[in-house]
């Protein structure tokens, strides 16, 4: 690992990707956009690991694997540190915390830094403006909640990768932005949400996603308030359902590569309605969480993707490209939900987790067309994973 930094000036040359061309990363004009930077900001960025003081000395850098914990400390903290008047950065440190297990559980009491000092995050969290999660599992909710009550701003970028920065990260989050309004406000106030699937196993099921005409959101990655977290890279339109009833397939990422279709009714899981294929034992210990946790099967989020991108093999890109749809379970006050981590008879099942559909991660399961219901009328938004002409003149 060098001390090389991603952050440039902005250069002519573009990254290819496909059919698509990017900007060079420019790590100062994404954090300069994101966040509105001015005055004497302090930078504090997190990774996770399966022990924490792998960070002392930066030992875990010599180390096989860990690509996001390195780009935090490679492109992150590195870049900042390298030119701290393009931030307006009085500081930046670093700091590793232990893995949760799971996307958006709350994060540990205790942080490590890279001289071996073990200190409370809270008090870490109250000394710093901006603050940037990179790791393996995704700290969105227990962070935005942390952010609205000790006033700091933030974003968390799980699971980047070099696909990622070259393509999500690099683009103008102004334009991000403003897709995503367009495409919010041609969305919003819908009745209702019905997505069909096909199966490669022959099944046909659907499920009709209850939202009550509320006011479609948005992650547009602009956090110009304190309190305010991004998920990097942004661009996704994104409701919090009121219920939903009818089958939901989902494949789970096992070595087996299981996909099983459920049963949904008053927006929770509530059992099998047909085993496809795979791990029976690994969807029999799912179902005895949610019996067990009935808020780990509720549905909390209804997404879909707003950007222009290639697939990059994470979810937190690849949930924001044009013609995907996610639900997710669990965990929702990060989305204005009514489910935080209180809610849940135990913590350890209080995540927040997508379930994705799109061709390069769930071939088996097509997303053969997503409609609108709203004010009487039906139309279709995405058709064989793909979006429509609706979709694409409010782009």
């Amino acid at each position: 690992m060098t001390d090389k930094t991603l952050t440039r000036e902005p250069q002519t040359r573009e990254t290819r990707a496909g059919e698509m061309t990017f900007p060079d990363f420019d790590l100062a004009r994404l954090m300069n956009t994101v966040f509105e930077l001015s005055g004497e900001e302090s930078f504090a960025v997190f990774a996770d690991f399966a022990n924490p003081r792998d960070v002392v000395d930066f030992a875990y850098l010599g180390r096989n694997g860990l690509e996001a914990q390195k780009h935090a400390y490679d492109t992150l903290y590195k870049g900042i540190l390298a030119n701290k008047q393009a931030f307006h950065a009085a500081d930046v440190s670093f700091y590793g915390y232990e893995e949760v297990g799971g996307s958006n559980l709350d994060l540990p009491d205790v942080v490590v830094t890279p001289s071996g000092d073990e200190l409370a995050l809270r008090d870490v969290l109250a000394r710093h403006s901006i603050v940037l999660y990179m790791g393996t599992y995704s700290a969105t909710a227990p962070i935005t909640a942390l952010a609205k009550e000790i006033g700091f701003r933030g974003a968390t970028m799980h699971g980047a990768n070099d696909t990622i920065f070259a393509t999500g990260l690099a683009v103008d989050y102004d334009e991000v932005s403003a897709r995503a309004e367009r495409m919010r406000r041609a969305l919003t106030k819908a009745d209702r949400m019905k997505i069909d699937w096909v199966l490669a196993s022959g099944d046909e099921v659907s499920l009709d996603v209850h939202l009550d005409r509320q006011e479609a959101q948005k992650s547009h990655g602009i956090v110009h308030e304190v309190g305010e977290v991004a998920n990097l890279p942004a661009g996704e339109v994104y409701y919090v359902p009121t219920g939903a009833d009818g089958f939901l397939p989902q494949k789970f990422e096992d070595p087996q590569e299981t996909i099983c279709i459920f049963r949904v009714e008053n927006r929770g899981i509530t059992g099998v309605h047909k085993f496809v294929q795979g791990d029976e034992e690994l969807v029999r210990k799912y179902l005895e969480v949610i019996e067990f946790d009935r808020n780990a099967g509720q549905l909390t989020e209804l997404g879909l993707g707003t950007q222009t991108l290639p697939f990059a093999g994470s979810d937190i890109q690849d949930e924001k490209i044009l013609g995907t749809a996610h639900l997710a379970t669990g965990r929702s006050d990060h989305l204005g939900g009514d489910l935080s981590s209180a809610s849940f008879k135990n913590k350890k099942n209080a995540s927040h987790n997508d379930i994705l559909w799109s061709p390069n991660k769930t071939p088996e399961v097509v997303l053969s067309r997503a409609t609108m219901h709203r004010d009487g009328e039906a139309t279709v938004i995405i058709e064989n994973q793909a979006p429509t002409e609706f979709l694409r003149a409010c782009m």
